[in-house]
């Protein structure tokens, strides 16, 4: 038997990926050199020191296992892999959540699927002014129809929202009209990370051709 294909689900290059692990034990360091200065002002220099090495070691490890972290869709399932596996069967899913992070300005809007017991955040675009990246035109017609046929009526909704995304892409239409961009646009600035209500996506994806 052939082994169920894989398709990456990743918005990040290798280049962009390598900057931020530069950028990251760079932060690592210059965090870690000041909490080492408090502690070695409050206690003694071996504190600081080793107090520096303990949080520089945790925060590159943190951002080690992060840079490992790979995503992709293995039949009907997606599959996460950081320092284990795990996976979220789209068909079976409990929970479908729309998902908008939003980091000095720069807006990742992604799926929250949940089942068995695990969950997995599913990056489908990434916007920054009026561009950004997107998930390939083949991997959302694929998304869309495994959402579907999900068992839950939340997964249609889904499934709307990414064709209408990929309609408008072949329209041509500029990134900053297109729905998953708009929904970006949606929720509030200021906050790491929120939940789009269930609701409100409905709504709007009612209001879609």
């Amino acid at each position: 038997m052939t082994e169920p294909e894989r398709i990456p689900l990743t918005l990040t290059d290798q280049t962009s990926a390598r900057r931020r692990g530069c950028v990251s034990v760079a932060v690592a360091l210059v965090f870690g050199a000041a909490v080492g200065g408090i502690v070695g002002l409050l206690a003694n220099q071996t504190a600081a020191l080793v107090t520096a090495a303990v949080v520089v070691l945790l925060l590159s490890a943190l951002s080690w296992i992060s840079s490992r972290r790979t995503i992709w869709l293995e039949s009907d399932r997606v599959m996460a892999k950081a320092v284990g596996t795990k996976s979220v069967d789209l068909r079976h899913a409990e929970r479908i959540e729309l998902l908008v992070t939003d980091i000095r300005g720069t807006r990742t809007i992604g799926l929250l699927v949940a089942g068995g017991g695990k969950t997995i955040n599913l990056s489908l675009a990434i916007y920054s002014g009026t561009g950004g990246r997107e998930l390939g035109i083949l991997v959302l017609r694929r998304l869309a129809d495994i959402l579907a046929g999900n068992e839950n009526t939340t997964g249609l909704v889904f499934s709307q929202l990414l064709v209408a995304q990929l309609r408008a892409e072949a329209k041509g239409e500029a990134a900053a009209d297109r729905p998953l961009y708009r929904l970006a646009s949606l929720a509030p600035g200021g906050r790491l990370a929120q939940r789009l209500k269930p609701e409100a996506i409905t709504r709007f994806v009612a209001t879609l051709d």
